[in-house]
């Protein structure tokens, strides 16, 4: 069924854009729960690691099916049948009343949301073109920004205002109105289009990626509490077995001419792996101190939810000044040099948020917050901008889509697993320390770490690529192309 014809209204945009910003207001809205979270349902930081982790996993891992089955069954009857399943995970969390229900619940979560995605993107790229096109984009990019400012202070005061009793499980209930609303509107204003070929879910290499992420999930995140046993650290015994398996799965697909999730002839490529770098390094980073830095001022030092999440206004508003005003400005400018200037602000943010903790505490009042955190969200733009560019460098124009699929399972599987990874290091810290601001500020330590491997990373490859010609516009309008 050909797609070509037809085309997305305004008010049919709207409706797609508000199954987007319906998830992102949702990843971005569980940080300022977190606290309620722990005290009604006696959990511990652990349990919260896996609770926030099960969302970006799921999310990850079945992302690449939902873009296969849209394509296969039709967009539309996807992305209606995840809004279902959003909305009843939805009402699963907030009727939850013990930590593994919320933790099952919000991994059907994240498998809707990974259904509802790719249908988003692809409706869009095959509906609208020229100036309609670049607007849609556009708007799509900046939804981020301004959900994490929305799901910050909407969550904070959803908690606060406890309407009818509800606390916490407030900030999923308040999905179901929206997914009933949004279905009611699909049908009449989203035209339905799918692929024009058939192609299967890699369902093997699915699995094994999943059977990976959860090896190194899972011994991760109860490693603090279980006090690192052998029974825990047997754990990670099956991510080499599993990481062996998934290439030779991968590798006999691409040459059988399938369509694996993670093709091995991409990992070849040296952009990619430089991506891939940055996927690992910045979005575990990034995931990881959201959470941690949430739990230091809930838990450490006293902030209500809705103290908490205006403390991160400023972050996401200079995200999204940053990633609409600024980056669009440095278009000419070599994408691993404003890596380097992202990178560099970054760590300065960082570094400025450890001497404000350590000045303020324990009463870190709002404003005291602002520089830090306005910096840290400027640098996060100019990151974020540079990663589809930096890894599809290399990429072949006919496997751009292929790539920037295989670049975005890498980013949620990395915003997956870093609250587990930064969440162990507070936690171990807490333990031995039981002081809420020498655990924040020490995971943030290891961030900074982190950030200096990606920086040497993205001299070393700026040096290297002179004389090389950026890459095209055209490529980059691709990364949310599904093959």
């Amino acid at each position: 069924m050909s797609s070509a014809k037809i085309s997305l209204g305004q008010f049919g945009l709207v409706i797609l854009l508000a199954g987007q910003l319906l998830l992102q207001l949702d990843f971005s809205i569980i940080n300022v729960g977190l606290a309620a979270i722990s005290a009604s349902l006696k959990a511990s930081e652990t349990e919260l690691e896996l609770f926030v982790s099960a969302y970006g996993l799921a999310f990850a891992i079945c992302l690449a099916m939902g873009a296969r089955l849209g394509d296969n069954f039709g967009r539309r009857r996807i992305f209606a049948i995840a809004v279902v399943m959003f909305g009843l995970a939805s009402l699963l969390c907030g009727v939850a009343n013990s930590v593994m229900f919320l933790v099952a619940a919000r991994a059907l979560q994240g498998l809707a949301a990974a259904l509802m995605v790719p249908q988003i993107l692809a409706t869009i790229h095959v509906t609208l073109s020229g100036r309609d096109h670049a607007r849609a984009v556009a708007l799509y990019g900046a939804i981020g920004g301004l959900a994490f400012i929305v799901g910050q202070v909407l969550g904070g005061f959803l908690i606060s205002a406890n309407i009818a009793g509800s606390g916490w499980r407030s900030i999923f209930l308040i999905n179901l109105p929206i997914c009933v609303l949004i279905l009611l509107c699909v049908w009449r204003q989203v035209p339905e289009t799918r692929g024009q070929r058939n192609v299967p879910v890699d369902w093997s290499g699915t699995i094994t990626l999943a059977l990976l992420t959860l090896s190194i999930l899972l011994p991760t995140a109860l490693g603090p509490s279980l006090h690192w046993s052998w029974t825990c650290l047997l754990g990670y015994v099956p991510i080499l077995p599993l990481t062996a398996l998934l290439w030779r799965i991968e590798r006999r697909k691409e040459e059988r001419g399938s369509f694996p999730i993670l093709p091995p002839s991409l990992v070849r490529i040296s952009s990619m792996r430089f991506g891939g770098l940055i996927a690992i390094i910045f979005f575990t980073s990034w995931s990881g101190f959201m959470f941690v830095f949430a739990l230091t001022l809930q838990s450490g030092a006293g902030l209500t939810p809705l103290q908490s999440g205006d403390a991160l206004i400023a972050l996401g508003a200079s995200y999204f000044l940053s990633a609409v005003v600024v980056v669009p400005r440095l278009s000419d400018v070599r994408r691993e040099a404003v890596l380097v200037a992202g990178c560099l602000i970054q760590m300065v943010g960082l570094c400025l948020l450890i001497v404000t903790l350590e000045w303020v505490w324990p009463n870190p009042g709002l404003v005291n917050l602002i520089p830090a955190t306005a910096l840290i969200g400027f640098g996060q733009a100019f990151i974020v901008n540079c990663f589809y560019r930096a890894g599809l460098a290399d990429v072949p124009h006919e496997h751009a889509g292929s790539g920037s699929a295989m670049l975005a399972t890498m980013q949620q599987v990395s915003l997956g697993l870093g609250p587990a990874i930064l969440g162990a290091v507070f936690a171990e810290t807490l333990q031995h320390s039981n002081l809420y601001l020498t655990a924040g500020i020490t995971t943030i330590m290891v961030e900074l770490g982190l950030m200096v491997i990606l920086l040497a990373a993205a001299i070393h490859r700026l040096l290297s690529q002179r004389g090389v010609a950026p890459v095209s516009a055209e490529v980059e309008a691709m990364i949310v192309v599904p093959e």
